[in-house]
């Protein structure tokens, strides 16, 4: 059993998503939002630093992942979002978790099979694929997301990896 703290960073919001893999199953753990209240971007940071950290400290994740930056049309979204990632990577790399990062089209294409998926249409499938019975928050859904992608992507690397033994002529 492998469990995966999936994150979806905001500088006002960070949600989060836990999930155990089994094999090809997954289960729904826990999941929820940070709301960083802060009236600096500091404090904001620090409170999402002690979120995740907590988070981490109660539910013993054994991997994270979390959404990539991407630069729209407003720069300072953009740099405010990446701190915020960098808090919840910092909080996670402090515990010795490790951690991978994933695009918001990768995340969309592994959990509803459509890379320009719709918020909605995420959040529907995170319930049809962790048979949940009432829809998370949007944050909470998107780092389940995060979680279910992650999942998906390290189980393909896992089975891929006796392949890639036996063709680089390595035996086990």
């Amino acid at each position: 059993m492998t469990r995966i703290l999936g994150i979806d960073p905001g500088s006002l919001a960070t949600g989060y998503g836990i999930i155990d893999q089994h094999g090809q199953r997954m289960s729904y753990v826990a999941s929820g939002c940070i709301r960083a209240k802060g009236e600096s971007l500091a404090e904001r940071l620090g409170i999402i630093f002690a979120g995740v950290n907590s988070i981490i400290e109660e539910f013993l994740p054994h991997e994270m992942a979390i959404e990539r930056v991407f630069m729209n049309k407003n720069a300072d979204s953009a740099l405010k979002l990446g701190q915020a990632r960098g808090a919840a990577i910092c909080a996670t790399v402090q515990r010795q978790v490790p951690v991978d990062e994933y695009a918001a089209r990768e995340i969309k294409l592994a959990v509803v099979g459509k890379g320009s998926a719709s918020k909605e249409q995420v959040q529907h499938m995170v319930c049809v694929l962790l048979s949940l019975s009432k829809k998370p928050q949007s944050d909470a859904a998107d780092a389940l997301g995060v979680a279910v992608c992650h999942g998906h992507k390290s189980q393909t690397r896992r089975r891929m990896q006796p392949a890639k033994q036996q063709h680089d002529g390595v035996t086990t």
